[in-house]
């Protein structure tokens, strides 16, 4: 309705502009009240128009008006602001175009000069359609990500309750493999100081036996020099007659060499090399597992060990938080260490288990999609499901393999780009991959049995070095 009405009818007939503050004298003009301030300075209150007088000098402002051209001007600023918007600031031409390299619209004349020159440029209306469905893909991703962001925020407070119990936990098995530790300790102690009670009673009684034979010499040497002494004191001839006697009795007085060699405690045999002696032993009795599994990687199907070396399946959830690391699809897990060079081998003791997978993956393999297990998803792996073993190769391969092994031995060569697997019984070869690898390997497992697979303890050799 405002853009219908002439802009000279909405003009000041003083200043040729439009009404600003207007009001309205009694002949029915309308000036602004500035411009009708200014007429009258000259002392003649007339219309500037008609010339009609005016005897009231407060002039009643024309609100009517007024709301009118405000209304208006408000309407030429959006438009002037609109037109800013549209043109060229350099050129005040029309933005038709839109220069793909800068990502900004120009008008043609932009086009044609030298800073857009060799530049690729669009029509308006396609840029729009463009970038608009630029913007629709960046806002699908976004909305995504905010609701996974929603989703972590609302499992924030289990997953904080769930690293509480973990710590819980953890420390429990802490102290619990220390205590084994200490009894092992304490065993050892104690059979040491046992050692050393034994042979201190075995040197006293020895001591006292030596005692008993030392007290018995001592009386039969005294009692000898007794004799001689008398013999010493009687006649010649008497001592002549008894000389063969008193010399065959101080003969038979005569005993061996005391020997009081080895009486004391072999020290050295208790306390040498103790702590060195002490460490060995306990080797025989602690494992040492090649491989651990890392309880963060889990499917929440899976329950696994508390020296996390065995795991099997079980349809119940156990709860865990869904992590990036854990694999949420199917029932697998890997181990916390990376194999990014050299060779290693572990040996898996499967068992009564019919349902299994064992190799490796790669380190950037999905966890929360389902994936197949073969070599173009960064998995190399051995199948043994339904009474088969299968390399699972594209497609898998179905293997010849004599008896069911329980125990499965895995070697990776990584430098020579070589897994093999072994029937840990008699070293016979299985299957063997060859691949040229690029990213760490992760030693992988996979069951759906409620049997659980179980990765061996080794034997460590100790070496010493002489220099």
């Amino acid at each position: 309705m405002i853009m219908l009405l002439p802009e000279e009818d909405l003009t000041c007939p003083v200043c040729c502009d439009i009404f600003s503050d207007p009001v309205l004298l009694p002949c029915s003009h309308s000036f602004c009240r500035h411009c009708l301030k200014c007429c009258w300075e000259s002392g003649l209150r007339e219309c500037p128009v008609c010339r009609k007088k005016v005897s009231k000098s407060n002039v009643p402002s024309n609100l009517a008006l007024k709301n009118v051209c405000e209304a208006v001007l408000q309407v030429k600023r959006q438009n002037s602001l609109l037109d800013e918007k549209l043109n060229c600031s350099l050129h005040g031409e029309r933005l038709k175009l839109f220069c793909l390299d800068d990502q900004r619209p120009i008008c043609v004349v932009c086009g044609t000069s030298r800073l857009h020159k060799a530049h690729n440029c669009s029509p308006i209306d396609e840029a729009v359609r463009d970038c608009k469905e630029e913007l629709f893909l960046c806002l699908e991703s976004l909305q995504e990500k905010l609701d996974g962001l929603k989703k972590m925020q609302g499992t924030t407070a289990d997953i904080v309750q769930y690293i509480k119990s973990q710590a819980v936990e953890t420390q429990e098995l802490i102290r619990s493999h220390f205590e084994q530790l200490r009894q092992i300790l304490n065993d050892e102690e104690s059979k040491r100081l046992a050692a050393v009670r034994r042979e201190e009673e075995e040197k006293i009684a020895g001591m006292k036996d030596k005692v008993k034979e030392l007290s018995a010499e001592v009386i039969a040497v005294a009692d000898t020099i007794l004799v001689i002494e008398e013999q010493l004191q009687e006649e010649d001839m008497t001592l002549l007659k008894n000389f063969k006697d008193t010399q065959d009795r101080s003969k038979s007085a005569v005993f061996g060499p005391n020997d009081m060699s080895g009486l004391l405690i072999d020290v050295t045999k208790h306390v040498s090399n103790l702590k060195y002696r002490v460490w060995e032993k306990m080797l025989d009795e602690i494992d040492y597992s090649p491989v651990t599994l890392d309880p963060n990687t889990a499917h929440p199907c899976l329950i696994l060990s508390d020296d996390l070396t065995s795991f099997h399946y079980t349809k119940q959830s156990s709860g865990c938080p869904d992590n990036p690391e854990r694999f949420h699809i199917s029932a697998e897990v890997v181990s916390m260490t990376a194999l990014g060079s050299g060779s290693h081998h572990w040996v898996v003791e499967t068992g009564s288990n019919q349902d299994w997978l064992l190799g490796v993956a790669s380190l950037s393999v999905p966890r929360n999609a389902e994936t197949s297990a073969r070599p173009e998803n960064g998995f190399w792996t051995l199948c043994f499901r339904e009474g088969e073993f299968r390399a699972m190769t594209s497609p898998p391969t179905i293997l010849n393999v004599t008896g069911t092994p329980e125990q499965i031995k895995v070697q990776l060569d990584y430098n020579k780009g070589r897994l093999s697997f072994f029937d840990y019984a008699d070293d016979t070869l299985i299957y063997a991959f060859t691949h040229t690898f690029t990213e760490p390997l992760l030693p992988y497992f996979y069951t759906q049995d409620s049997h659980p697979l179980r990765i061996m303890p080794e034997k460590v050799l100790i070496t010493m070095l002489r220099q």
